[in-house]
């Protein structure tokens, strides 16, 4: 019973990530997208689009990264991703909700947890590069979807997204393809700005 009651807390607990509010605004702009929608996007997104992946993944193994690796955020918040005062503390705060959270499991249903939310931010293997490029090219289409309003109400240039996007490739050539049109259109179309080159 205490294997059980440990999961059970643990299930509990992660139900908080329901109101962790993300920067991006769902398709139809309406509000903010919460982190459990996001990780719930991400993981159908893997099932039916692991066929453009650079390389072979264990696509249970990559939904199962995706549904876990925002975890850390009931703790440590969401953090914008162009947002450079958050982002310097960021990894320490995401560490220590890590030990926490992952914690409230039974120790080897722990170490699962950690070790996936670990490849993650690793990058290291095909699934967590595969991973990665999900989690950043969701956020891409939801802006376009919604007319570009969360670019430009924190004024981003292309040359942040291009930089923080600089490795979506290494988990699918063709899906950063795919996204790296609907970037150009919304650069076109004033959504997303162009520093001026003097």
């Amino acid at each position: 019973m205490e294997r059980l009651k440990k999961q059970m807390d643990f299930i509990l607990e992660i139900d908080k990530e329901k109101n962790i509010r993300r920067q991006t605004l769902i398709s139809d702009a309406s509000r903010q997208e919460t982190d459990a929608e996001h990780a719930w996007h991400l993981a159908v997104m893997c099932a039916l689009l692991s066929e453009y992946s650079n390389e072979k993944i264990d696509v249970a193994h990559t939904m199962l990264m995706v549904l876990m690796h925002d975890l850390v955020e009931i703790d440590a918040g969401d953090t914008y991703a162009y947002d450079e005062e958050g982002n310097k503390s960021k990894e320490e705060r995401e560490l220590k909700a890590a030990d926490r959270i992952y914690n409230l499991l039974p120790p080897d249903q722990a170490r699962m947890a950690r070790e996936l939310w670990d490849e993650f931010e690793a990058m290291e293997t095909p699934e967590a590069r595969f991973a990665n490029t999900l989690d950043k090219i969701q956020p891409v289409f939801l802006n376009d979807a919604a007319g570009g309003i969360s670019w430009t109400k924190h004024g981003v240039y292309i040359d942040q997204i291009l930089k923080l996007d600089a490795r979506v490739h290494e988990g699918s050539e063709e899906l950063w393809k795919y996204t790296k049109k609907i970037l150009d259109k919304n650069v076109e179309n004033g959504n997303i700005k162009v520093r001026n080159e003097e």
